[in-house]
């Protein structure tokens, strides 16, 4: 009996324990349970309350306004237009397929395109809004707004898109935008990995974005761009817009003025219409480009939305290939033009003077083989101001045989040829200066003396862009090291022109070669006389070339092929002619090419005329400029040249 109840006694301790235990257990439980509950309700309040609206806040870009174009006085040259388009947020579509279904109802577009734009959108982040579609009229984008119930996650919006009201007149120039692509990502993703950039940019990540492809607007596509801005936005459950909550404005691309004269580059494309040739025609004294003429050419608003095969395939079909710049991406034997070179370097060098004649016969022969001057007969004997006068080529192969091929190609690259200009155009063309030592580097060749009999006129392997030929012959007109600029300003603020250094160049030496290019225009015996100017205060001074294509071969002879309008076009001659003007007091220089355009006096000395007297003038040049002889058929040139007024910016065609 004891027992037990000693027993009883020692249960009853235990169960006491386990309760005391276990009821602690609970109070430390319910300590910590409220504790946790106290820390996640209020002191991580914020943060959930932060979590939770996450959950119905999205966060959109706003791309911002590309920045403008204009020429050097203010004229629109590339602007942005209302664009109705649809956009589409992947994150706030619960059933993709069946919003494109009613999408393409509505829209009409085709299957082929609605599959394309799924494909695209599922490439890309939800989050990112997608453009559906662009460039819709009021009433397609009514009907999207309309039917807002059925299409959760799309929305009407208006934004901006490119437009070149003058057309034509700046496509090689100005080039285009097109659609961001993977090309462009892929360019971003690399300069971030160089370190030419230190972030990616957003607005790449936007299908259908518009980027610059070429021209101005590839070069300075960064500038152009501008950043990009943001909001947030509440959605609901359905992921329809329910408010805006904070808005983060994008920012501007910075406006560009280029040193271009519209009145001047309209003149220059209209002058060259129907040929394939180019133009340059710059300020001497800064350096401006105020025309870069390239014919044919092509309307960039063609390929801002997508240009179509049909019009793609008549620009590639065209032999006069439009989409070339031929003014900075075209290279050619300057011909005669590259004479005054050959004079400077020959002065220079003291193996000739002034004075000193040399007797033409017709042809130089050197180890058995002979070099023919273009005159057949000979000029007879002649100094350098005749020679540069009437072009006579055996003056020159004598020359350059005293000279030596490294004197000529150091004097070319004084005065510009085998340099590359840094300016925002695309496949800048820097020419060849050939020498001993590139013909032994890219031909594995040695340098022959008829190399250099083919180099000092003009031939042979020596190349420039007609962008070159006006800087060699700004620096002739100055004695100074001139150097082209594209770009006036940014954002309003100038860029300061540049002083040129000094060519150091002999002023007696240069001024023989200029006193020769002066007779080459406005003596009779110039090769370009007919294309002299009759008022003295515009008189210009000028060299005119022509550069074999291909000689006539002994099969064309037979066959009654004797002269070079007798070739196919494709074989025929280029036409070149370079010049400056006033000749007393330089202000312009100008550069012209004819693709197989035969003789540069017939050709190119007549274009460079106008273009000239155009820049002198500042509109279009008086008939009175002209020899009394020409004004008729002057006139009715000009009345023919479909001429339209530079202030007009022809925006309603694009509206």
């Amino acid at each position: 009996m004891a027992t037990s109840e000693i027993d009883t006694e020692k249960n009853k301790g235990r169960h006491d324990r386990r309760i005391f235990i276990l009821g602690g257990a609970m109070a430390v439980f319910s300590s910590t349970l409220a504790y946790r509950m106290h820390f996640l309700q209020v002191s991580e309040s914020s943060k959930f309350r932060l979590l939770a609206e996450e959950n119905r806040i999205n966060v959109r870009l706003l791309p911002p306004s590309r920045g403008e174009i204009f020429d050097r006085n203010g004229i629109l040259l590339a602007g942005n237009k209302q664009n109705f388009k649809v956009i589409l947020v992947r994150d706030e579509v619960k059933n993709l397929d069946q919003v494109l279904l009613n999408l393409e109802k509505i829209l009409k577009f085709s299957k082929s395109f609605k599959d394309q734009l799924k494909s695209e959108i599922l490439k890309r982040s939800p989050l990112i809004p997608i453009t559906v579609s662009d460039n819709l009229s009021w009433e397609q984008l009514s009907n999207v707004a309309v039917n807002s119930p059925i299409l959760p996650g799309v929305s009407p919006e208006v934004g901006l898109s490119r437009f070149y009201p003058r057309s034509t007149d700046y496509s090689h120039i100005i080039g285009y935008v097109g659609a961001v692509g993977e090309k462009d990502i892929i360019k971003m993703d690399r300069d971030y990995r160089e370190g030419k950039i230190s972030k990616k940019d957003p607005l790449l990540e936007i299908p259908k974005f518009q980027v610059g492809k070429t021209g101005v607007e590839n070069k300075l596509d960064r500038q152009l761009r501008g950043k990009a801005g943001n909001k947030k936005i509440e959605v609901n459950s359905v992921g329809r817009i329910m408010r805006e909550i904070s808005r983060a404005e994008s920012i501007k691309g910075a406006n560009i003025n280029l040193t271009i004269d519209t009145r001047l580059q309209h003149f220059v494309q209209e002058r060259l219409s129907g040929l394939s040739a180019s133009a340059v025609i710059m300020n001497v004294n800064s350096g401006d480009l105020l025309a870069i003429g390239s014919t044919p050419a092509f309307d960039p608003n063609k390929f801002i939305g997508g240009i179509s095969h049909s019009d793609y395939n008549s620009i590639l079909e065209n032999p006069y290939n439009p989409l070339w710049n031929k003014s900075v991406q075209g290279s050619y034997p300057p011909g005669s033009t590259f004479k005054m070179i050959v004079s400077l370097a020959a002065l220079e060098a003291g193996v000739i003077s002034i004075n000193d004649e040399i007797n033409c016969k017709g042809f130089t022969e050197i180890s058995g083989r002979k070099f023919y001057c273009w005159k057949s007969g000979g000029h007879g004997k002649v100094n350098l101001h005749n020679s540069l006068k009437q072009s006579c080529d055996h003056y020159y192969y004598e020359l350059s045989q005293r000279i030596g091929i490294s004197k000529i190609a150091a004097m070319a690259r004084r005065l510009g040829v085998g340099e590359k200009f840094d300016l925002p155009l695309p496949l800048v063309e820097s020419g060849i200066m050939p020498s001993r030592e590139w013909r032994r580097k890219e031909k594995g060749q040695e340098w022959k003396i008829g190399d250099t009999l083919n180099t000092a006129i003009g031939q042979g392997d020596v190349l420039t862009s007609p962008l070159q030929l006006a800087v060699i012959t700004a620096r002739l007109a100055t004695n100074s090291i001139v150097k082209p600029r594209l770009i006036k300003s940014f954002s309003g603020l100038s860029l300061p022109i540049e002083s040129f250094k000094p060519l150091n160049i002999d002023p007696a030496a240069i001024r023989e070669v200029r006193r020769g290019m002066y007779s080459v225009v406005n003596d009779k015996r110039g090769t370009a006389y007919s294309s002299r100017v009759e008022q003295a205060d515009k008189e210009f001074a000028g060299k005119t070339g022509t550069s074999q294509v291909t000689e006539i071969s002994k099969s064309e002879r037979k066959r009654g092929v004797s002269k070079n309008e007798d070739k196919p076009w494709k074989y025929r001659d280029h036409a070149l002619f370079v010049g400056y003007a006033p000749f007393t007091n330089p202000k312009y220089s100008v550069s012209v090419v004819v693709e197989h355009g035969g003789s540069g006096s017939t050709s190119a000395a007549p274009i460079a005329r106008d273009i000239m007297l155009a820049a002198q003038y500042g509109s279009l040049p008086p008939l009175s400029a002209y020899p009394e002889a020409q004004r008729s058929r002057i006139a009715s040139m000009l009345t023919k040249m479909q001429l339209v007024d530079p202030e007009k910016t022809l925006r309603s065609e694009y509206e």
